[in-house]
């Protein structure tokens, strides 16, 4: 499978520094993390697919939450997709690598500010 992948896009990213008493009234939040394809396009004559994938997550950690929406176009050449459960696991996984990439590198980053130590290190 050829890919051509536009920039990552950075949608949403929000640090929440965690509020014990909030959620004793409201519930702990989990952690998720989940990437869905949307497809943008199909062209049959130039048989390529142009797809956005989006990962939207919630991290919940001792100290703090980060909620982030990471994107990404991307032309598929020499293959029509007519639905995402037609891509296997590793495919799926080879097509979300930039998004977590660059929300493992956003948390590392942001975390060693945000804590004054080393960063938190993400893992998939």
């Amino acid at each position: 499978m050829e890919l051509v992948r536009e920039q990552v896009f950075l949608n949403q990213y929000h640090y929440d520094a965690r509020n014990l008493e909030w959620e004793k009234e409201n519930g702990t939040p989990e952690t998720t993390a989940e990437v869905t394809f949307q497809l943008v396009k199909k062209d049959e004559v130039a048989n390529e697919t142009t797809i956005v994938a989006v990962l939207q997550s919630m991290i919940v950690k001792e100290e703090f939450v980060l909620t982030a929406v990471v994107s990404q176009m991307i032309h598929i050449k020499d293959r029509l997709v007519n639905e995402p459960s037609e891509f296997s696991q590793a495919e799926v996984e080879n097509l979300a690598a930039p998004l977590l990439d660059m929300l493992q590198r956003l948390t590392y980053e942001v975390t060693e500010i945000a804590l004054d130590r080393p960063g938190i290190a993400l893992e998939f």
